[in-house]
């Protein structure tokens, strides 16, 4: 199941182009048009960017995961692997392999492009490894979700519309600006979001930025609290992907 999808992958290359180059475009354009509207120099707001840009590609994987596990499902695909005398957990965890794969891949274009744009690694090289391992653990999260949410969607148009709303996910989060200034609630759900626990122990493991001090748990102790969202992400949506791949609805 991991060599049918990345079959897939190799022969669709325009959707791989696309999906690795628009992260570093909006590297170049919030980085340049946003970093100059920002208090914070432009070349430091970069710093900022490159961990936050990198954790909302990896929430990404909902997407993606989502309108691949549709696809299958719209176009019978999925009734034809479920005939074939194999472990009902394969078919989701190939695909979600095969994205972890296609992801470690792409993140390394976007890190070169990143130390052209004034991005530097200042922590260690053992703490800058476990921020990329962090990562692709996110991303691998991420895709269980999306591989469920497809199942259940049963639909390519469903699962696009309902995927593109995973695109506010990073807006609500400190991905792009600091959470400092925004209003209590909306600070308190955006501390809460999984990918601001995510970004704020990339950018502590890459030495880019400080740990709030007065943030809320998951954002004060990001490193664990990155490992238990994505704990707590995949011990809930991985078996239930693998049920709605093993009993389909009616």
């Amino acid at each position: 199941m991991l060599g049918r999808q990345l079959l897939r992958v190799r022969n669709n290359p325009a959707l791989v182009i696309l999906t690795q180059t628009m992260p570093i475009t909006m590297l170049l354009f919030f980085g340049y048009v946003f970093g100059s509207a920002l208090a914070m120099p432009g070349a430091e707001y970069r710093s900022f960017l490159v961990p936050g840009l990198l954790v909302a590609t990896a929430a990404n994987g909902i997407m993606t995961g989502m309108f691949q596990a549709a696809q299958d499902v719209h176009r019978g695909v999925t009734d034809r692997l479920r005939t074939l005398p194999t472990s009902r957990a394969a078919v989701p965890l190939g695909q979600a392999v095969a994205d972890l794969v296609v992801t470690a891949a792409g993140t390394v274009p976007f890190l070169l492009v990143g130390l052209a744009v004034g991005w530097r690694v200042e922590g260690s090289a053992p703490a800058a490894v476990a921020a990329v391992g962090l990562l692709l653990l996110f991303r691998f999260a991420c895709t269980w979700i999306g591989i469920h949410l497809g199942l259940l969607s049963r639909s390519e148009e469903a699962a696009g519309q309902l995927g593109s709303a995973t695109f506010m996910l990073p807006l609500l989060s400190n991905a792009y600006i600091p959470t400092d200034n925004l209003p209590g609630w909306l600070r308190t759900v955006a501390e809460w979001n999984p990918i601001s626990a995510v970004t704020t122990a990339l950018r502590d493991l890459f030495g880019n930025a400080p740990v709030p001090e007065d943030a809320a748990w998951p954002v004060a102790h990001p490193v664990a609290g990155s490992l238990a969202w994505c704990a707590v992400l995949i011990a809930v949506f991985a078996p239930l992907a693998v049920r709605a791949y093993a009993h389909p609805r009616a």
